[in-house]
């Protein structure tokens, strides 16, 4: 037997990998290369280390099953272990480092490649990895693992016990309230060490397990989580690249822990995948940060810079226009000539660029039909996206006119992946352009869903762009999708087109291939149109993922409709969407008081404004106002695209009663929100340790209040903090620190 290790990384972060040409290779440790084992030096750590590991791709097959344990952890593939290493190879361009590392089964005859790579400057390891059947006989793959480490308890110290010495953050994601971080000790999560190694055995048997199943990637938890040694700030933190179904697991083996990341698997999604010879299979893409201290925020930040290297250029990322939408408690869904008119003018008049026209435009049933279940009435019926003549007597291009004489770009909603059942498209398009299952179409919410691997069902969606795009000249479309598929489709096997599929074998796989055939479609149409700006929403933030997000420069977060429930959701944003992308409603009313406005547009001010509700109807004093804040926002929003996000009371509880969001700019500018809820006291200290000794702190935007109600700041320049007095209750504040040269 012939090992061989391998230290491989950039300045950030490093791997060190066991090569065996006798046995799969094995990722021994990652981390700051100071701190990774000596193969030389250190032969009997990195033995051990090697025993505990995982092989680096970890498959399942239904006739191989696993050795060693049972249960339901995704290690131990009987397959993975009769991987043999058969070689690598390394990349290199400009900012960018690729490695490859070979591995075969001789029996089945199927390669396994697992590819890394590594941008220079930044800490984070993007991993994905392909299995190709090279035998003469199928295989039928249970589980493929995209990225596997273990050896992940090394650090701690002796007689530290990893389920008290680790905390595991995890990130709930209801709808309507979106980015519930929470974070607990391994104990506290249900993963012990149960002393069994000792017998024999590999583990507990136990997992962690954070799953999501169907076509809302983030409909339940984030595709996300970060592991943090408190004691040290040591953290790892991942995050799934896929916008369907993915799995992650947190478990202990051989005194040590590990984690597995993947996309769609057969226990957890009915997914599987029969790999006839000469076909080839692609796992979803992760992304795997680690930092030496800082924990969680600073495993965020780094995954932040990956966000931002790893996402297709945009001109709209370049200025970030603040776009008015008139869904938010404004029209609702109810849009026409004589409701648009008004709002047009008075989005224009509070500063607006962009003026998009939401759901119903299409609706031929008058304003306030109600469909069953209470929905509107073009619930059902969507899918051929025509205006409606009834809103809208002298046609859309009325609106559509105004909006682009005041100065604004105009954009409409769509809901494209979606055919409702009475639309004349579901009768026009073949079955087969539709997720099916036992040769039944899927109905969920009355609705149809598409399946885009079918050219019908693609060209159907591209003549719906092109044509609006060449109509009516929009310049912001705003991609909606409103229901779950659930597991997925048995219907029209894919082509290999995506991702390197061959036919669909489940319900699982069958989605997983739309899924990449949705990604290829929005490629399509941004190579088409490359000015178009498309706008991520599912309702709301359930599908907040990178695989959207690396293509469409904007991403509604978020749903909720209380203004005073709003802060918590845009707080938490950046922990899963780079500040220049998360859009965050700010949905002024009449009844509003300065104290309710400060908190309105204070929580949109440092993502991306989408103003809504009822600036018609404001007063000249509140109108006044939310033209102050957007005017503000233009002055500092080029400073976006570049900060980093920091949390300097903490991840934002739902209900706590001061929340604070800073972001620190290249320039050393910080820009910070800060809030205070209804009970929490007037005065609160914000710690600022990232800023200078010179920067001097200045209000931004504020509730004005009555005389001598005015934002107080107490700035300790040497203990780097500052004392925030928010006088009124539920009110909120913009500032700035910066030095005095920058101000």
């Amino acid at each position: 037997m012939t090992i061989t290790h391998l230290r491989w990384g950039n300045a950030e972060l490093s791997l060190l990998l066991a090569l065996d040409s006798a046995g799969p290779a094995r990722l021994l440790a990652a981390g700051e290369a100071p701190s990774l084992p000596d193969p030389e030096r250190e032969p009997e750590l990195c033995a051990a280390l090697a025993h505990r590991a995982l092989p680096l791709v970890e498959v399942q097959t239904t006739d191989g099953g696993r050795l060693g344990t049972s249960g339901k952890r995704h290690v131990d593939g009987a397959l993975s272990r009769a991987l043999r290493c058969t070689g690598h190879e390394e990349e290199r361009v400009p900012g960018l480092r690729t490695l490859r590392v070979r591995m075969a089964d001789e029996t089945t005859g199927l390669r396994v490649t697992a590819e890394y790579r590594l941008r220079d400057g930044l800490p984070v390891l993007h991993a994905v990895a392909r299995v190709e059947n090279g035998g003469d006989a199928p295989v039928p793959l249970e589980y493929v693992s995209s990225f596997a480490l273990s050896n992940l308890a090394r650090t701690l110290p002796p007689g530290r016990h990893w389920e008290d010495g680790l905390a595991l953050w995890l990130a709930g994601n209801p709808w309507s309230g979106e980015f519930r971080w929470s974070r607990a000790t391994l104990a506290e999560r249900g993963l012990f060490d149960v002393g069994m190694v000792a017998y024999g055995q590999t583990g507990s048997k136990n997992r962690i397990a954070v799953t999501s199943t169907g076509s809302w990637s983030s409909s339940e938890h984030l595709p996300m989580g970060c592991l943090e040694e408190p004691d040290t700030g040591r953290a790892l933190a991942w995050q799934i690249e896929h916008n369907g179904s993915w799995h992650a697991e947190l478990a202990d083996r051989f005194d040590d822990l590990y984690l597995a990341l993947s996309g769609p698997t057969d226990r957890e999604h009915q997914w599987r995948r029969r790999l006839a010879p000469g076909e080839a299979f692609l796992t979803v893409p992760v992304a795997v940060a680690l930092v030496p201290e800082g924990g969680f925020q600073a495993a965020v930040a780094a995954l932040t810079g990956h966000r931002r290297a790893a996402r297709r250029p945009h001109p709209d990322l370049d200025g970030l226009p603040v776009v008015f939408n008139d869904f938010m408690n404004s029209l609702m869904g109810e849009p026409s000539t004589k409701a648009l008119l008004p709002l047009v003018d008075a989005a224009a008049r509070a500063g607006s660029e962009v003026f998009c026209i939401d759901a119903g435009w299409f609706d031929p049933e008058p304003p306030g039909t109600v469909g069953p279940g209470g929905v509107p009435g073009w619930w059902d019926a969507v899918g051929e996206w025509r205006e409606s003549e009834t809103r809208f007597p002298g046609g859309l291009g009325e609106v559509i006119d105004r909006i682009r004489e005041a100065g604004m770009v105009p954009g409409l909603w769509l809901e494209p992946e979606v055919v409702g059942v009475r639309s004349s498209v579901a009768a026009a398009l073949p079955d087969e352009a539709f997720f099916r299952r036992d040769g039944v179409r899927v109905v969920e919410w009355g609705r149809h869903q598409l399946d885009l691997r079918h050219p019908a069902a693609r060209a159907h969606l591209d003549t719906v762009v092109d044509r609006l795009v060449r109509d009516y000249g929009v310049g912001y479309l705003k991609l909606d999708y409103n229901i779950d598929i659930g597991a997925g489709t048995d219907g029209f096997p894919d082509t290999g087109a995506f991702g390197l599929d061959g036919g669909a074998d489940g319900l699982g796989d069958g989605l997983l291939g739309h899924n990449r055939a949705y990604l290829d479609w929005l490629d399509g149409v941004l190579d088409r149109h490359p000015g178009l700006t498309l706008e991520s929403c599912a309702a709301g933030g359930s599908r907040t993922d990178h695989a959207i997000l690396s293509r469409l420069p904007i991403h509604s977060v978020t749903d909720q409709q209380d203004f005073r429930l709003l802060p918590a959701i845009a707080a938490a944003a950046p922990t899963a969407v780079t500040p220049e992308q998360g859009a965050i409603w700010a949905y002024p009313q009449p009844e509003h008081t300065d104290a309710d406005l400060s908190t309105v547009l204070v929580s949109a001010l440092l993502g991306r404004v989408h103003l809504s509700g009822r600036p018609d109807l404001l007063s000249d004093e509140q109108h006044a106002r939310v033209r102050e804040a957007v005017n503000t926002y233009k002055g500092y929003r080029h400073l976006l695209p570049t900060a980093r996000p920091h949390w300097p009371l903490g991840l934002p509880g739902w209900r706590d009663g001061h929340l604070a969001l800073a972001l620190s700019a290249e320039d050393g500018t910080t820009l910070l929100a800060v809030w205070r809820r209804a009970g929490a006291a007037a005065t609160l200290t914000v710690p600022l340790p990232w800023t200078g000794p010179d920067d001097r702190p200045r209000v931004l935007f504020e509730a004005r209040g009555e005389p001598g109600e005015r934002t107080a700041l107490d700035w300790d320049a040497a203990a780097r903090t500052l004392r925030v007095h928010l006088p009124v209750e539920g009110s909120a504040a913009l500032i700035a620190l910066a030095q005095a040269a920058r101000d």
